[in-house]
């Protein structure tokens, strides 16, 4: 089942660190690499604090998505975003359609 990891930015602290983020981020998608649905377009804050980035991916199922999380090249690019802004990630599961 379809399975989608949103990445909300908070914070950011150091633009520069960003870059090398999205730069290492970029080379690290593995053989079944996610389809971004969203990617720091505009949005709109209904309830509860605002973001200042989202991002949404969708992975065929959680363990496609926990692989590419959890591979060494994004677990490299990872230490890059820790430093360049505070971050939620969070992994959800899709639903079956009707």
């Amino acid at each position: 089942m379809t399975a989608y990891v949103i990445m909300i930015r908070d914070r950011m602290i150091d633009p520069d660190e960003m870059a090398i983020y999205a730069e290492l981020a970029r080379k690290a998608r593995g053989d079944t690499p996610p389809r971004p649905l969203a990617f720091y377009g505009p949005h709109e804050t209904l309830e509860g604090a605002d973001a200042d980035g989202i991002v949404i991916l969708e992975f065929d199922d959680m363990d496609a998505a926990r692989r590419w999380h959890g591979s060494p090249a994004y677990q490299a690019a990872m230490q890059h975003r820790h430093r360049a802004a505070d971050y939620r990630v969070l992994l959800v599961d899709g639903v079956k359609p009707a």
